[in-house]
């Protein structure tokens, strides 16, 4: 299998048939080119229909099956949400039927939108490895076609349009940084950009747990994992396609990872000072200039695809809790107090000094070693950043408390050093 030039633009007219896939804009991001030192604009597809980059792939690929010479007239796919909704649509579009297969562990609002552009979906085992079992069953029914993700030279040259599309909004273009899960996307760019002789450098950004492609390239095939652990669930995919291992190993220049803290963190920049409202997977692409994994020189003309923006709502509070947690914006402390009334107010007023907020608070008589009478304040508290924590700290500690900072697991070391900010 291979993706030439020709199948990009092949499926770029296709889908100028099709006006709900639309061009997505670029948008100068002034604050990020001067952190980072380039002229940064972010590309925003996931202003496309259905969220996602997904409905270029899927639509190019339907559009084959059922236009062809391929008696198709149901299309299936796996998927726990963005492919699934890419393909539900375009087989609504081209009038076929399409059932869906997505695990039971899947958000309900990816499971409603997908139904809501008009597939049926089934629900199967716990992991996305048993919906890909059971939907490749379905697929060998009569006049039934399969439609992967990423593993498909249809799907990776619609994707590729993306490419295409970028060429002509951002001429200059030097750098641009995707994310990969399957790597359809980086695939397809990577074909569009070379395929019109562009010297772009091309770097590709996993997250740390579920960096497949670092892995890959260096042991010279595809690796899996079968157990992948981002918040980035939407590049989570535990591999890579032998054709799009092939295409980025001869075409993209670097692949660089990122941390959750990161991808966490760029997920809130974005949505403070860009206004835009991404999924971890889209964040990826930031975050590899946030972080420095890529680098970048005065002048230089850098795009981040932003590449999906399905997030649902108990995803988004943990992302936003574990980028606040790091900016030492929402913090427990634990405080030692005499186990006596008044201590609890004692301790409310030096937080309100500090325009802070204290969201939830419980007595703690259980640890084991504490002494009789004494008790510890387990406290959740929102304050403004990092200089009011070092104050609040050190209140509480001259009025003659001792505190400790609770850090959840994973999150990363803000303290302050001092004494009084130890962690547990």
């Amino acid at each position: 299998m291979t993706v030439t030039l020709a199948d990009v633009e092949a499926a770029r007219e296709r889908l100028a048939a099709v006006p709900q896939i639309e061009e997505t804009p670029v948008v100068e991001s002034g604050t990020l080119g001067e952190t980072v030192g380039a002229d940064v604009r972010l590309k925003f597809e996931h202003l496309q229909k259905t969220g996602s980059f997904k409905p270029r792939g899927a639509y190019n690929t339907v559009a084959k099956r059922v236009c062809g010479d391929r008696e198709v007239d149901r299309v299936v796919a796996a998927s726990a949400g963005n492919h699934a909704q890419g393909v539900a649509f375009a087989a609504t579009e081209l009038g076929v039927d399409s059932l869906i297969v997505m695990p039971e562990t899947a958000p309900q609002t990816k499971v409603d939108a997908t139904r809501g552009y008009g597939a049926e979906v089934e629900l199967v085992g716990e992991t996305f490895a048993a919906a890909m079992t059971a939907a490749q069953e379905y697929a060998d029914e009569p006049r039934t076609s399969f439609v992967h993700a990423y593993d498909d030279p249809a799907v990776v040259a619609g994707q590729g349009t993306l490419g295409l599309e970028l060429l002509d909004q951002v001429p200059e273009l030097d750098t641009v940084v995707v994310p990969v899960g399957g790597g359809g996307l980086i695939g397809g760019v990577a074909t569009a950009l070379r395929g019109r002789g562009a010297d772009t450098r091309i770097v590709g950004v996993q997250a740390e747990g579920a960096a497949t492609l670092p892995q890959s390239l260096a042991a010279g095939h595809p690796v899996d994992d079968d157990d992948p652990d981002t918040i980035a669930d939407g590049i989570a995919t535990g591999n890579v396609a032998s054709l799009t291992y092939e295409i980025v190993a001869e075409h993209v220049d670097r692949v660089v990872t990122v941390s959750d803290t990161e991808i966490a963190s760029a997920t809130l920049w974005l949505l403070e000072r860009s206004k835009q409202l991404v999924e971890g997977a889209a964040a990826t692409s930031v975050a590899a200039l946030q972080s420095d994994a890529v680098e970048t020189a005065p002048e230089e003309t850098v795009v981040p695809l932003l590449c999906g923006g399905n997030v649902d709502t108990a995803t988004l509070q943990d992302v936003l809790t574990r980028a606040l947690v790091d900016r030492n914006q929402f913090v427990t402390l634990r405080v030692r107090i005499d186990d006596r009334p008044g201590v609890l107010g004692e301790i409310a007023r030096i937080v309100g000094d500090y325009d802070t907020n204290i969201r939830s608070v419980r007595h703690d008589r259980s640890e084991a070693g504490l002494p009789v009478g004494k008790a510890d304040l387990v406290v959740r508290v929102t304050t403004p950043g990092a200089a009011a924590l070092d104050g609040l700290l050190a209140d509480i500690d001259a009025a003659g408390y001792t505190v400790r900072r609770v850090v959840p697991e994973g999150a990363g070391d803000t303290s302050s050093g001092s004494e009084a900010n130890s962690l547990d």
